[in-house]
């Protein structure tokens, strides 16, 4: 038999900024890049659809998700916990 490697899912760290939804959350998550001419330092933004279980996660509050199976159209990441 062939050994498997273990699975390693991606982790991010981002503010909710919606809660609207039942049982999903909308993470952003801001990363900071360079400009290629510039060389000035900009923050870049993503949203991610998270599912989260919790209904009272509060908008602003900072969460750690992790990747998973898609769950629906848009959602493939799940709040793991809430930092603060």
């Amino acid at each position: 038999m062939e050994s498997r490697k273990p699975i390693t899912r991606k982790v991010r760290e981002g503010t909710v900024v919606s809660n609207k939804m039942d049982k999903t959350v909308v993470v952003r998550v801001d990363r900071r890049v360079k400009h290629p001419n510039f060389q000035k330092s900009m923050v870049r933004g993503k949203k991610y659809y998270a599912h989260s279980e919790d209904k009272d996660i509060a908008i602003g509050a900072k969460v750690r998700i992790v990747e998973t199976r898609p769950l629906s159209k848009l959602k493939r990441w799940r709040v793991m916990e809430v930092v603060s």
